[in-house]
């Protein structure tokens, strides 16, 4: 069996091509490096299963030989990235998923969807089921993003109801663990980082906001058994516990052992006040949860930002 992963060497992308490796697949991983890094697959390349195609997916996309599943995972992911590279975010979610679908169709490939829970927006419904059509603002700053991954899931519907091709729709709840990039500007490597290195540790707003955060294998399970069960329409993939992030980050102090002072600076604009899943359609269809505690999934992501920042 032959996969396609594109954005593969990004966090999540990374650790999808070793678990597929580890299934006996064969993988090919695509990406550009804008977000991504070589050193995230570098201990992958000298397996004989394993290729390496550096390419943007936003132009022609052509792969040889035969292909069992696409994995589109290929976009900017954290506020910092998609702030700075808005035309890229906006290209990636539409010509990108294009590109992959067309790919995915010409080879009889199944094609699985990397979405996320910000097509809900900043939520008017809590928990968000994935029949709530959500709440985005499309010409704030958040909307390149937000709004990427909604064209990116109506154009994978259309080529599924239009052309046949067996689709998947995974809608992302934060998730994190190692090879997070230290400087993403997300949530759990700043506070990570903060927390290390003696320095304040910086929550914005008041930190009342509310995450749900899954280590990365939780979401590597769900991947798996998402492409193999009959689910076409978007499944939530998150950890239905729900904390603020005040919590996340007192939790960070803690486990680090650090000295670190938390402050406060303004909130950014359209910034969700709450996000949970309700992963009733996951637990379903696939017989998913996440199983592992989020403070053994953070001690084991600060052994790596140590190791990491130490090098």
């Amino acid at each position: 069996m032959r996969a396609l992963v594109t954005g593969g060497a990004g966090f999540i992308g990374s650790h999808l091509c070793e678990f597929l490796l580890g299934q006996g697949w064969e993988v090919v991983c695509m990406d550009n490096f804008i977000t991504g890094s070589p050193q995230n697959v570098a201990a992958l390349e000298g397996r004989h299963s394993f290729s390496l195609v550096r390419h943007n997916v936003t132009e022609y996309l052509r792969l040889d030989g035969p292909l069992d599943w696409v994995l589109h995972l290929a976009s900017p992911a954290s506020p910092r990235d998609y702030l700075e590279l808005p035309i890229q975010t906006l290209k990636v979610g539409a010509l990108g998923t294009h590109n992959a679908l067309g790919l995915a169709k010409a080879k009889n490939a199944r094609l699985l969807l990397a979405s996320t829970s910000e097509v809900y927006g900043d939520p008017l419904v809590h928990p968000q089921r994935e029949d709530y059509w959500g709440n985005v603002n499309p010409v704030g700053p958040r909307g390149v993003y937000d709004e990427a991954k909604r064209f990116a899931e109506a154009i994978t519907m259309a080529y599924h109801r239009y052309h046949g091709v067996d689709t998947r729709i995974a809608r992302i709840f934060n998730c994190f663990g190692p090879r997070m990039r230290i400087n993403d500007g997300r949530a759990i490597p700043a506070f990570i980082t903060q927390a290390l290195g003696g320095t304040p540790v910086t929550v914005f707003g008041d930190g009342s906001q509310t995450r749900s955060f899954q280590y990365i294998s939780d979401l590597l399970d769900g991947f798996w058994r998402l492409m193999q069960a009959p689910a076409n329409e978007p499944v939530n993939l998150g950890n239905p516990h729900e904390m603020t992030l005040l919590e996340l980050a007192k939790r960070i102090v803690r486990l680090t052992r650090s000295r670190s002072e938390i402050v406060f600076a303004p909130l950014p604009v359209d910034d969700p006040k709450v996000r949970q899943p309700d992963i009733g359609r996951a637990r379903s269809l696939l017989g998913w949860e996440p199983r592992v505690d989020v403070d053994e999934g953070l001690r084991l992501t600060i052994d790596w930002f140590k190791r990491t920042l130490r090098a």
